[in-house]
């Protein structure tokens, strides 16, 4: 017997089509992928409005492939990580934010990483495997039921910043902001929605010629490519001078101030030339710096550049009219922070 297709890898057409094809009207594909979508059934006898009998064919041809909220940890600051489980038995770990008035989603795209940051929990795990559209899709829907629930508010924003490179699940992860930005999704506005990448240029210019409508953010670290290419290996082969250009093409194209994600650390990034090196870099194209505090990840290598430090950084930027931001990590007494989620559930 073949197995069961995900129905969910289906479009709202080809769902019409099934019914049709099995002698029932059209409209009913409309209706089951509402229930598939927005109203996140997790099963076919959740669909009320759809007749017995309907629900068996769907139950006879289809398997909805949901993904499993296993375990919560709750931070003393409000921060919920959440392990989620996949249909196949793997997880992958995802995160609710509470700031003020917003609340934001950090979500995972690949099981594992396919890239080699020295600094990054998750770089330790091998990369199992990408994920689909709809379990990146359904990580948002729990994070914003749970915001919905714990804080009384639909969630405000989306990182992609969790577990994974997304530019290296590029189609899936497109497909999933394309369904969470749809009114037949969670009809989220894709300006609160920013994909962050270690900098892959020829990746970085197909989101241009894409017209997305997201923001980007680019994990730095450093404006020396020596420096660069010890804290992430990988950027080896990926040169500032590939990154820069293929971030003025990005500027030029979208007309979208980019993010630069920047932790300062101790011995490695904290001297007057790196700030000097960040600040030229800043000047390619219009864009923001996020000076990151750092999480450690129990090996000691990485440590917290000093409080001088960071304050050097922010009054060189400030100086050549670069906007400068301390993010403050949240999280970390469970292991939730910017770096930390490795899976230790």
């Amino acid at each position: 017997m073949s197995e069961k297709k995900d129905i969910r890898s289906l479009t709202k057409e080809q769902l019409r089509d099934f019914f049709v094809e099995n002698g029932d009207k059209a409209f009913r594909g409309n209706q089951v992928f509402e229930w598939l979508w927005s109203k996140g059934a997790h099963a076919f006898d959740d669909m009320t409005n759809v007749s017995k009998e309907t629900r068996s064919i769907l139950e006879q041809n289809f398997v909805i492939n949901h993904i499993e909220v296993d375990s919560k940890q709750r931070s003393s600051d409000g921060t919920v990580k959440n392990a989620v489980r996949l249909h196949d038995g793997l997880i992958v770990e995802s995160v609710l934010i509470p700031t003020g008035s917003r609340t934001t989603a950090c979500v995972s795209s690949q099981v594992g990483c396919s890239l080699d940051c020295n600094f990054c929990a998750t770089a330790r795990l091998k990369k199992m495997r990408n994920l689909n559209p709809d379990e990146i899709y359904d990580q948002v829907a729990a994070i914003n039921k749970e915001s919905i629930e714990t804080y009384n508010r639909k969630l405000s924003n989306i990182v992609f910043m969790g577990m994974g490179e997304p530019l290296m699940n590029y189609n899936n992860v497109l497909k999933s902001i394309e369904k969470i930005t749809s009114p037949e999704g969670l009809g989220m506005s894709p300006k609160r929605i920013t994909v962050s990448t270690s900098g892959l240029p020829k990746m970085i210019k197909k989101l241009a010629d894409d017209d997305v409508k997201f923001n980007l953010a680019v994990s730095l670290h450093s404006a020396i490519d020596e420096v660069r290419s010890k804290i992430m290996p990988f950027s080896k082969a990926f040169p500032l001078e590939d990154l820069k250009e293929s971030l003025e093409y990005w500027y030029e194209k979208t007309q979208s101030r980019v993010t630069y994600e920047y932790v300062v650390w101790d011995g490695i990034n904290d001297t007057k030339e790196a700030i000097s090196a960040l600040v030229k870099f800043c000047k390619y194209v219009p864009c923001k710096v996020n000076l990151i505090e750092y999480n450690p990840i129990d090996d000691g290598e990485f440590q917290q550049a000093n409080p001088d430090t960071i304050n050097n950084y922010i009054s060189n930027l400030e100086m050549n009219d670069i906007i400068v931001n301390v993010r403050r990590s949240r999280g970390k007494d469970i292991d939730a922070a910017c770096g930390q989620l490795a899976n230790k559930s």
